[in-house]
């Protein structure tokens, strides 16, 4: 039965669905987390580290939900601050050192929106990751799992190939943001979800998606093991194949992919 796009922002935003750590445990045979940005410190909203898939060694870099509130608290909501994108960066650019390819995992509502973080340079931190990964001479797969949410998620989209699970959402802002701001009320989150054209489906059409991984009826989490599996099996062919191709062309292909977004074919 097709779902409804409200019905699929409601799944992206269930406490019960994998989250960036359950994502990476099923997928890799080991990883070591590495912390902390080397100017301010380190972000719970950022998982950074290294891990192998089937013997290949890969960066991996994630935007992290928890499933509790005391979890949440600690990874303050899947909201990352300026350090965590620094960090991100950081990670990204050692990557690139070894030609290791990179996993971005995208699951937020948003970059953080705090004082803090704008004191200490959230607009910037993101504009330097959009610089840092149009050019990376590495290959980058980003997979969205949850939500994908205005410039936090965006940061950590600029790619090779843009892989989404199917009950995953990605949005300018949130259907309650935007219903704010267009219909001076919230309570019209349904409504705008639709308007917005945030699912799979309506991304692909757009020609944006690369590839929308199936999940069973009631989500990702009711079968876990098995989507998980066919994405590493499609991670791994891709990578190999991305890391055949030249560093400067990489790029440009990746730079070529990028002009071509929201372009009528």
């Amino acid at each position: 039965m097709t779902k409804s796009a409200w019905e699929r922002v409601q799944m992206a935003r269930d406490p019960k669905r994998l989250k960036a750590m359950d994502v990476i445990r099923y997928l890799t045979d080991t990883f070591i987390e590495f912390h902390g940005d080397r100017c301010f410190g380190d972000d719970g909203a950022i998982i950074g580290g290294i891990g192998t898939m089937a013997e290949m060694p890969v960066t991996i870099l994630a935007q992290a939900k928890g499933h509790t509130t005391q979890e949440n608290i600690q990874r303050n909501f899947g909201m990352p601050s300026p350090e965590g994108y620094r960090k991100v960066m950081r990670l990204a650019k050692q990557a690139e050192k070894f030609h290791r390819p990179i996993l971005n995992i995208v699951d937020t509502p948003g970059a953080y929106p705090g004082k803090g973080a704008e004191q200490r340079g959230q607009a910037q931190a993101i504009a330097s990751c959009l610089a840092c990964f149009s050019d990376l001479k590495t290959p980058v797969i980003t997979l969205v799992i949850g939500e994908g949410g205005s410039g936090g998620a965006l940061a950590m989209s600029v790619c090779d190939e843009w892989i989404m699970l199917e009950n995953a959402v990605y949005s300018i802002l949130s259907p309650e943001g935007f219903a704010s701001i267009l219909w001076k009320d919230a309570s019209l989150a349904q409504k705008a979800s639709e308007a917005m054209k945030m699912t799979s489906y309506d991304l692909e059409a757009k020609g944006l998606v690369d590839w929308i991984v199936p999940e069973p009826d009631q989500g990702i989490q009711s079968d876990a093991m098995a989507v998980i599996a066919q994405i590493q099996t499609h991670l791994i062919d891709k990578f190999q194949t991305l890391l055949k191709v030249k560093p400067n062309e990489l790029v440009r292909l990746r730079q070529k992919k990028i002009r071509k977004m929201g372009v009528p074919a």
